[in-house]
């Protein structure tokens, strides 16, 4: 993946205020997923044939904030070794330690957007529905970026519909991890660790829908992304 040029008319894609440490810090993180992330034992269980019903169609990716780690690397293999033109943007934090992770994620050849629900929220939605435009893929974690943990927030339904795209809800099982006491438990795979990586059935929202379908389209994933979580 190729890392995508700034729009100044999508938005700043890095704060200018990243600092040298700011940097240096995503450059390190790069180095330790790109050295742990080519150690990790990923297969894929697809019960739904959702791969097939995805096709060459662009999706939003569904995952839970403390298995984002697993987001590119599962990207990577899944996806870009069957069809190397895709090309993934991702929603994260507007805040200092977002700004980091979003460097993190222009080494990796991802686009990132800065805002949630609480920053920048719906012009962040705004700037995603200009990237779908591009013909990107995204990834999202619903229940990000302060929780509840394993909690789908409304953000995925709203890009759903604002984009037309239909969302995967996904999960994963690792076998050798450590486990941090943060708001969401954070998981990091441990070098050559079995991480089984599960998708479910896409989640469809009509561009046309209610406060009610929304609902229901939030519920539906909720219980999706529940069904293929083991913790």
């Amino acid at each position: 993946m190729s890392v995508p040029a700034r729009n100044r008319k999508s938005g700043v894609v890095v704060p200018q205020t990243l600092r040298w440490h700011g940097a240096l810090a995503a450059a390190a993180g790069y180095g330790v997923t790109r050295l742990f992330g080519g150690t990790w034992r990923m297969d894929l269980e697809d019960a739904s044939d959702t791969l097939a019903a995805i096709g060459n169609r662009q999706v939003i990716f569904s995952l839970w904030h403390n298995r984002l780690l697993l987001a590119i690397p599962s990207y990577r293999k899944f996806f870009l070794a069957r069809q190397p033109h895709r090309r993934l943007a991702a929603l994260v934090s507007a805040s200092k330690d977002g700004a980091i992770l979003a460097r993190l994620m222009e080494h990796h050849g991802v686009q990132p957007v800065l805002g949630s629900s609480s920053r920048r929220g719906a012009q962040a939605l705004r700037e995603l529905s200009s990237w779908a435009k591009r013909g990107y893929d995204f990834a999202i974690t619903p229940d990000g970026p302060r929780g509840p943990r394993y909690e789908v927030q409304p953000g995925a339904v709203m890009l759903a519909q604002i984009t037309g795209l239909p969302i995967v809800p996904a999960s994963a099982t690792i076998e050798w991890k450590k486990e941090f006491s943060s708001w969401d438990a954070f998981k990091l795979p441990a070098p050559f660790s079995r991480c089984h990586i599960r998708i479910g059935e896409m989640v469809h929202v009509p561009r046309g829908a209610g406060d009610i379908e929304r609902e229901a389209a939030r519920r539906t994933l909720q219980e999706r992304m529940d069904a293929l979580t083991e913790d």
